[in-house]
């Protein structure tokens, strides 16, 4: 044989090659994607004490695949949600990722219930070249500085610790207190919180650590009290919140009370505190527009039980939804023909979209800032009932 046949092969082997490579890329890059379904993947915790994180957004996120589904699904493919427990701890997150990417093989990933989890799992998803809508988790880090394939639809840490500041300013507060959790979860919170009052110029009067789960926080009550605050800003989980606003109101302590998304069942709330009137002055953030018994989610409420017997519609469901929808709404601008990359693009286009349950449009504004809520609402127990009582426009 010639030189010059052996040039021809070799160049006609190596063109077959990149070839084959090419459509590989193309094929990975398709991963999950078959002529008549999409499959996405779910983490977050579905069993333990806040499994309503993880389940019950879950939940939430599967009856707008049911509702898209049965109008046809996006481009005649049917959404199959996948989920797999993280238990809220890095190391299963990042299991349950592997999982995910590697044997079943989805196309993208929502959820995302925890700060320290979701964060554990940021360079697994950024190898494996997998999008993420995160709905739950609220650490910046998860999101910035920015991931090409992380976006997230709930509010960040920087904004509602801003808001929390914000807001009890604008309620006449003068002495401000702050109560938080130094865990890895509360000083996702922490920090951003004394980066806004450094920001204002102003220093809190009292600076209280509590756990997550406490007996008693009479101690926490007391020293507070005594620095003469007229309010206090909670970085905590509901149980730890609860105790304080129940301990403070036994030593005949009043302040605003001012809470974040951790705390925004205020149903459930109410119930933990278990003292009437205690709730008064107390507001917490919610990243939805709508409670759950509100007239407008009774539609929502409906395909809750109907999916899920027995369960009521929560906010856990809501955070669901809404990132389900921005989802959803991606998947269809992104075209027929499916790729991650372009339902990447798609996402990193959204401008000023309106979901059933979000405070405000959602706006993605890619490349700069994958962070696309920017809208905290603020709910208080009126007449018994929680009510959103409005928006916040941070300055």
């Amino acid at each position: 044989m010639t030189a010059t046949k052996h040039g021809l092969l070799a160049a006609t082997a190596g063109l077959c090659v990149a070839a084959l490579l090419g459509v590989a890329a193309a094929r990975a890059d398709s991963t999950g994607v078959t002529q008549s379904e999409i499959k996405i993947g779910a983490i977050g915790p579905l069993s333990g004490p806040i499994y309503m994180w993880g389940k019950l957004a879950m939940n939430g996120v599967e009856a707008v695949f049911a509702e898209v589904n049965a109008q046809g699904g996006i481009h005649g493919r049917k959404l199959v949600l996948v989920r797999e427990d993280d238990d809220c701890k890095p190391e299963r997150a990042i299991g349950a990722i592997k999982k995910l990417a590697y044997d079943h093989k989805v196309f993208a990933v929502v959820g995302g219930a925890c700060s320290n989890a979701t964060l554990a799992v940021r360079p697994e998803l950024e190898a494996a070249k997998i999008p993420m809508v995160v709905n739950s988790a609220v650490a910046d880090g998860i999101t910035n500085p920015v991931a090409a394939n992380i976006f997230t639809t709930q509010l960040t840490a920087s904004v509602e610790s801003r808001a929390q500041l914000q807001f009890a300013m604008e309620r006449g507060a003068k002495n401000i207190a702050i109560v938080a959790q130094h865990d890895a979860w509360g000083m996702a919170r922490y920090t951003p919180l004394l980066e806004a009052f450094k920001a204002k110029g102003i220093t809190p009067v009292a600076d209280e650590e509590i756990q997550a789960e406490p007996n008693d926080a009479t101690a926490q009550i007391l020293r507070i009290k005594g620095k003469g605050a007229d309010s206090i800003i909670l970085v905590t989980y509901p149980k730890a919140g609860a105790i304080l606003v129940r301990d403070a109101l036994k030593l005949g302590f009043k302040p605003l009370w001012v809470g974040q998304t951790a705390i925004n069942d205020m149903d459930v709330f109410q119930k933990q505190v278990g003292l009437p009137g205690a709730l008064d002055n107390f507001f917490t953030i919610t990243a939805t527009r709508y409670q759950p018994t509100d007239p407008e989610m009774a539609e929502w409420s409906k395909r809750i039980k109907a999916l899920f017997p027995g369960d009521e519609l929560s906010v856990f469901n809501l955070n669901g939804i809404g990132s389900a929808q921005v989802m959803v709404e991606a998947l269809k601008n992104a075209g027929k023909d499916l790729t991650r990359e372009a339902f990447l693009q798609a996402m990193g286009k959204i401008k000023n979209f309106k979901t059933d349950v979000y405070p405000g449009p959602i706006t993605c504004n890619a490349p700069t800032s994958h962070q696309c809520n920017q809208s905290p609402a603020w709910i208080q127990i009126q007449d018994g009932k929680p009510t959103v009582i409005g928006v916040t426009t941070l300055n």
